[in-house]
């Protein structure tokens, strides 16, 4: 019953609580060196052997290291809903955002998982994520499409209209500016260009289809406005599968034939 796991749970009156035996800059220091190493069993059992009364926990929760420490915790022993309260109620700053997300979407998936008995594939996954987006408490307020942050889309974009078909070095360079891998952006562009190429071929058939219709009734040929072009959901499908195929265009010889990638059905 003691201990900071679990600490929403008020002790009957009758039972003493300790009293804290090191300071919260202490316990923060050995929670990052805990942390740091990896040993979250022993981490675990420092946590449960600290005190519980009220103004030794309001100490110890001011400091974000023992609030990142009791997330690694719930998070590794499976009690999500300790978990997903400390992450909505306590704000963190930028430099945990990035574990404490991957924990976040990751408790979320081995719910789902759970519940559907069978491993979630990438569009359940990106569904999941729109059920429970990021907490603002650990993200840093820029508006996120998904997988990527619109500025990162945005980038990937204009140098798509430059060039499809990017060579090994604008890819790199791709991933410095963007924070991605060269891996991945080569996948953002290959499923990129596949989207467009089905498009593509969406509108011919829209197109033969129409003139076939328009030459049996005799009539004059009509505007194209009703062609389709890749939307926003496409483009939410282009980073889900860039960010979960394991697949790399590095890792077979460059040819001539990348320019007829096959389209996937998703």
């Amino acid at each position: 019953m003691f201990g900071l796991c679990g600490v929403d749970t008020p002790l009957p009156a009758m039972f003493p609580l300790p009293t804290l035996h090191f300071t919260p800059q202490q316990v923060a220091k050995v929670c990052e060196t805990l942390e740091e190493s990896g040993d979250i069993e022993r981490l675990g059992r420092f946590l449960w052997s600290l005190p519980v009364n009220p103004s030794a926990m309001e100490a110890l929760n001011k400091h974000e290291s023992i609030l990142r420490a009791r997330s690694l915790v719930s998070f590794h022993t499976g009690n999500f809903r300790d978990l997903y309260h400390i992450l909505e109620h306590h704000k963190f700053t930028k430099e945990s955002h990035a574990k404490l997300q991957a924990m976040w979407l990751e408790a979320h998936y081995q719910e789902a998982e759970k519940l559907r008995g069978r491993p979630l594939g990438p569009v359940d996954k990106y569904r999941v994520r729109k059920k429970y987006p990021l907490p603002r408490t650990i993200w840093d307020g820029e508006q996120k499409t998904h997988c990527f942050k619109e500025r990162t889309r945005n980038l990937l974009r204009e140098w798509y209209l430059q060039d499809p078909y990017p060579n090994p070095t604008k890819k790199r360079e791709l991933a410095q500016a963007t924070g991605l891998t060269p891996t991945q952006v080569g996948n953002w562009f290959k499923n990129r260009r596949q989207r467009d190429r089905a498009a593509a071929t969406k509108n011919r058939l829209h197109s033969q289809e129409q003139k076939r219709q328009l030459h049996r009734l005799g009539g004059p040929n009509t505007s194209h406005d009703d062609m389709t072009s890749p939307s926003d959901d496409d483009d939410d499908l282009d980073d889900i599968d860039c960010l979960s195929d394991s697949r790399s265009e590095t890792s077979t010889p460059s040819t001539s034939t990348e320019h007829h990638d096959v389209v996937h059905a998703t």
